[in-house]
């Protein structure tokens, strides 16, 4: 998904309420920037992880749910781990440090006009895509995490419960041609995060 595509489509549905208050957001920097001349750029980073994630058993998202999962599992030598979905939905994932690079790259090099673009109706947009530019399964994604961990058993994809969106990949090549690009790769930010984890517990 380009930048251009926002809006373009109907919201996911169980996406909507969240993305309304994203949009509402960029919409008024944008609104700002041509009436006030600022200079505010909507940064819109995909799916992060990293240090200080949330680990909760109800409410956490997904990656570092399966970090807490499978190591439970492996502490108590669970036969196996039962894994949301029928992992066929792909995603993307972005390392928190590298959004935090990110970030800083856009404010110390780039004016919002650098990025600007118009829309369909003519409105001026300054929001950019921030993304690792890989996706990977949600099926593999469990098996990485399996495999860091150090969990040995079987995992078991629950198609009953929900998939969500069938996939999430966000085109960031406007931002690598500005001269950014992520530095941690999914395994060692998987690692990186697990031990966070341990240190945490």
């Amino acid at each position: 998904m380009a930048e251009d595509a926002l809006l373009t489509m109907p919201l996911e549905p169980t996406n909507e309420p969240y993305a309304i208050a994203k949009i509402a957001g960029i919409r008024m920097c944008d609104a700002y920037n041509r009436q006030y001349g600022t200079n505010f750029i909507s940064a819109m980073p995909t799916n992060l992880y990293g240090i200080g994630d949330n680990y909760h058993r109800e409410n956490s998202h997904v990656l570092p749910a399966l970090i807490r999962k499978m190591h439970e599992a492996k502490e108590k030598n669970a036969k196996s781990v039962i894994v949301w979905g029928s992992g066929k939905p792909l995603r993307e994932f972005l390392y928190s440090d590298d959004l935090a690079e990110a970030c800083v790259f856009l404010l110390e090099n780039i004016d919002y006009k650098d990025i600007a673009f118009k829309d369909d109706s003519g409105t001026i947009q300054a929001h950019i895509n921030i993304g690792s530019g890989d996706e990977i399964s949600i099926r593999d994604l469990a098996e990485m995490v399996k495999e860091v961990v150090g969990f040995k058993n079987k995992l078991v994809f629950d198609a009953a419960k929900p998939d969500g969106t069938p996939r999430k990949l966000m085109d960031s090549s406007r931002l690598r041609k500005l001269g950014w690009k992520p530095k941690i790769h999914l395994k060692k930010g998987i690692e990186l995060a697990y031990r966070d984890f341990l240190n945490n517990l």
